[in-house]
């Protein structure tokens, strides 16, 4: 098979319109799974994906078609996620890739993560190849999506074509056009050899198979590769291909083809992706390739085992995902309150659920997870600038010369009706607005300049809440901008609980202060002591609330007689819960920290 006749694509689109569904009659049109083995979303072979219906992990196959020239064409496919927090692997589909299916909902339209994902395949200068999907649905409305794309991403109509995955519809007509215009890969096959690591997982058995993209050259069993930028050298055992749920080997990699190779790596830093792999004896005179820009963790929570025995536990199952999941980080780091654990950084909210809960199913790790927060910069007084990833790491308040947080650059799209309460909720965010257009007679974008700490929690709720469902939402941060930001402490007898520590805009520090100590006030049981609960930032006091002690009713047994005596009672019980008091030590159950962790904006007010 020469390269002429492969192509390499990728479908993207927003969430729920239809990429994992047209994967589908792709595999039936061209005969790569047989029609009876056939089940919904077959490339989503994550349970969590099937329960959720989105696609979390970009998915490789390969499939023969035999084109309308009478010649057989070889499609190499990659299914991409549709949710912003995937954007970083939908960035690694289109590196390995010449050309891009855009998938629209002929129903909802355009939305914002189909302008996002239009502009990342710019970029990456695919040939871009519009699809309305669905047009069997009774609301659908071709034309007027056809006009969109002319009015917002500037795409010729003439070239949209339409489909409807679920009958299979159209989806003929798509093929034919990935065959004609998708260009072939290019690279020279005699050059010495270059792959770029595109995607990789982790076997227990096997070692770390290594997904790669060949760009020039070829190789196969028994080479001797290194691994350009970490430096590793194995010797391959296996290369091949994919087709859904199996890996069919093959003797060599060629120029333009994409496939798997196992090489016995078992140490997961061996593996990097965006790597270049090459021949051991032509390393010194390879260059590398472009490869990936890093992925940008905006989003940082600290991730501890409900029991210290299974920290152990915990760091090989954040080894093995990370390798899975190369878009998300993890340091150690340890709790006053909780313990040894780690502090992890994701790209969003749905990112860090996911990672969360593939933790426990995958690995069966029970964990405590802490309220989550941004990265912020701080400017010291020495002219120093620091990047703080946890309230734990900033420095005196004396030292603080500016503090900065993220500032997004977030459009919405959304019916032209409810254009006054988004503006308020943007508002009521810190937004700052920068325009608006109109991309058809009943559709608007809006597009805003926002703090990121002000969409993490519950922005995009509140945006689905006040349009119905219809509004949609994408983002990406353009810089760190001044704020007036402060560390509330959370200080329990007079101890602070760093668990409970967070950044916040002085403006809300005094709301949220106050809201959480109330948390913590029903959550920790009464002792035989008053305790303090106090919200600080610095060393002033901005709120306090107090658990009563337990009290006994010592006077009880006086029925008569003098006040001197009652008085005597008390005020030698209030001597011993004195004593108590200097001595005692405040009990805080986990079912607190967990309370007052899931607090956003909502319940402050």
């Amino acid at each position: 098979m020469t390269s002429a006749r492969i192509r390499n694509f990728c479908i993207i689109a927003h969430i729920d319109h239809g990429k994992s569904t047209l994967a589908d009659r792709f595999l039936e049109i061209t005969g790569t799974v047989r029609k009876e083995a056939l089940e919904a979303q077959t490339l989503d072979s994550m349970e969590l994906e099937k329960e959720r219906g989105i696609t979390i992990k970009a998915k490789a196959v390969m499939m023969k078609y035999k084109a309308d020239d009478g010649q057989v064409y070889t499609l190499n496919l990659i299914d991409t996620p549709g949710h912003v927090d995937f954007s970083y692997e939908v960035s690694k589909a289109l590196q390995a890739c010449e050309g891009a299916l855009l998938l629209v909902d002929a129903a909802q339209g355009i939305e914002a993560q189909t302008v996002a994902n239009y502009h990342l395949a710019e970029r990456a200068k695919l040939r871009v190849i519009p699809v309305i999907n669905k047009i069997d649905l009774p609301t659908a409305r071709p034309e007027l999506i056809e006009e969109e794309f002319e009015n917002i991403l500037l795409l010729e109509r003439e070239r949209v074509l339409r489909a409807s995955a679920k009958t299979g519809i159209g989806v003929k007509e798509i093929l034919e056009t990935v065959v004609r215009d998708v260009p072939p890969p290019t690279g020279d096959p005699n050059a010495p050899m270059r792959a770029l690591v595109f995607d990789s997982v982790f076997d227990d058995y096997r070692g770390v198979i290594v997904h790669v993209r060949v760009f020039d050259g070829s190789f196969g069993r028994g080479d001797k590769i290194r691994m350009k930028g970490v430096g590793s050298t194995h010797e391959v055992l296996e290369v091949g291909t994919f087709i859904p749920g199996s890996m069919i080997p093959r003797e060599r990699l060629r120029v333009g083809e994409t496939g798997y190779m196992i090489a016995n790596i078992k140490t997961l830093s061996d593996v990097r992706i965006g790597d270049t792999v090459c021949l051991e004896k032509e390393a010194s005179t390879v260059v590398a390739l472009p490869g990936y820009k890093a992925p940008q963790h905006m989003v940082f929570c600290g991730i501890y085992p409900t029991q210290n025995k299974d920290f152990d536990q915990l760091r090989r199952a954040l080894e093995k995902l990370s390798l899975n999941d190369a878009s998300f980080s993890y340091t150690p780091e340890s709790s006053d309150a909780l313990g040894f654990g780690f502090r992890c950084g994701f790209l969003g909210l749905l990112h860090m659920e996911i990672v969360q809960e593939r933790l426990e199913r995958e690995s069966n790790v029970d964990i405590v997870q802490t309220a989550p927060n941004v990265t912020y910069e701080v400017l010291t007084t020495s002219g120093e600038t620091l990047r703080i990833e946890s309230p734990a790491q900033l420095p005196d308040p004396s030292q603080i010369e500016e503090f900065r947080e993220p500032v997004t650059k977030l459009d919405i799209i959304a019916p032209a009706e409810f254009v006054g309460g988004l503006l308020g909720l943007a508002i009521e965010r810190r937004g700052r607005f920068l325009h608006q257009e109109y991309i058809s007679e009943t559709r608007v974008m809006l597009s805003f300049e926002m703090p990121l700490a002000e969409i993490i929690f519950d922005f995009y709720d509140k945006l689905k809440s006040l349009t119905r469902g219809y509004g949609t939402m994408d983002y990406e941060v353009i810089g760190f901008r001044p704020a007036h930001l402060v560390r509330l402490r959370i200080l329990v007898s007079g101890s602070e609980v760093d668990a409970l520590s967070t950044i916040v805009h002085r403006d809300v520090a005094e709301q949220r202060g106050r809201k959480m100590l109330v948390k913590l006030r029903e959550e920790i049981p009464r002792h035989m002591f008053e305790v303090a609960l106090q919200a600080a930032i610095g060393g002033k006091i901005i709120a306090r609330e107090s658990i009563r002690a337990m009290s006994k009713n010592v006077t009880a047994k006086c029925y008569g007689g003098d006040i001197t005596r009652k008085r005597k009672l008390l005020e030698k019980q209030k001597e011993g819960k004195k004593r108590m008091k200097m001595v005692g030590n405040v009990e805080i159950p986990q079912k607190a920290f967990l309370s007052v962790l899931g607090i956003t904006r909502d319940s402050e007010k």
